[in-house]
């Protein structure tokens, strides 16, 4: 049976496992009990479909432990309203409380991103999280620096009016780039994940998503990742390892504002072919 065991006083012979199994290394044996195929077994990229979609328990997986796989609690489960207004309801916060964010409320949120989907269930998805303001006040000032240079090209101000004014701010003394939040947190991904921006966008949606349930709030750094992407020193810098050429940054913390309602947003532009 090789790294899949099976409790034959359990198993109804339904082969869901079979069917589900993405990697298509499962097959029925002769006497009706899901077996991996001879020769197959790398095949395996440990996504636990088949540990998930067994409704009796009846399959153990020797890296995929029943034990840490939890069963689905039918009392959880949201209904349809409750998850559009979940969605609707999430914004991108720009103010923020000073106060400090919790180690354990950051790793809780990580704990949470790590189960997003990646390419071949590759889990590459790497952390970096910065909470020294002295630094992150740096990082907000290194790249002021690079917008004051961009914004000298007449194209760049054609697309993006909006940059002066983020100068401007800063200027002023308001940190117009990382908006003074406690906490920045980049996800990165080396260069052998081959969809690592789809991988670590999905894994920080996951993250994003989490936060405003744990009284949280965030916020894409754009203009961050605009200077990440032309400044080496700067990605040097944040801390940002040389192998790992995907990532993003997003702000945290908790947000001196609450919410009411959800605004509408553009109709989508939606095509059946």
């Amino acid at each position: 049976m090789g790294f899949l065991r099976i409790d034959r006083n359990i198993c109804k012979r339904d082969g869901f496992c079979v069917r589900e199994c993405p990697g298509t290394i499962i097959r029925m044996s002769a006497d009706g009990i899901p077996e991996v195929t001879p020769g197959r077994e790398a095949g395996c990229f440990d996504c636990g479909h088949c540990v998930a979609v067994c409704p009796y328990g009846a399959l153990e997986h020797e890296r995929i432990p029943s034990g840490n796989s939890p069963a689905i609690r039918e009392e959880l489960r949201i209904s349809e309203e409750q998850a559009l207004q979940f969605l609707r309801s999430r914004r991108s916060i720009r103010h923020f409380l000073n106060k400090p964010v919790e180690k354990e409320r950051i790793l809780k949120l990580i704990h949470g991103a790590r189960y997003a989907p990646t390419a071949g269930n590759g889990q590459l998805v790497e952390w970096l999280v910065v909470s020294d303001r002295t630094r992150l006040k740096e990082i907000s000032g290194l790249t002021v620096d690079w917008l004051r240079e961009l914004v000298k090209d007449p194209q760049v101000l054609a697309t993006s009016p909006y940059l002066p004014a983020a100068v401007a701010a800063w200027d002023a003394g308001y940190d117009s780039v990382l908006r003074d939040a406690p906490v920045l947190v980049i996800a990165t991904a080396p260069k052998e994940a081959i969809n690592g921006m789809v991988d670590l966008t999905l894994a920080l949606s996951y993250f994003d998503l989490l936060a405003p349930a744990m009284g949280l709030g965030t916020c894409w750094a754009g203009l961050l990742q605009g200077a990440l992407l032309h400044l080496p020193s700067l990605k040097r810098f944040a801390g940002i390892p040389e192998r790992n050429p995907h990532h993003y940054p997003i702000m945290l913390g908790y947000p001196d504002a609450k919410y009411y309602r959800v605004p509408e947003r553009k109709e989508p532009k939606v095509r059946f072919v």
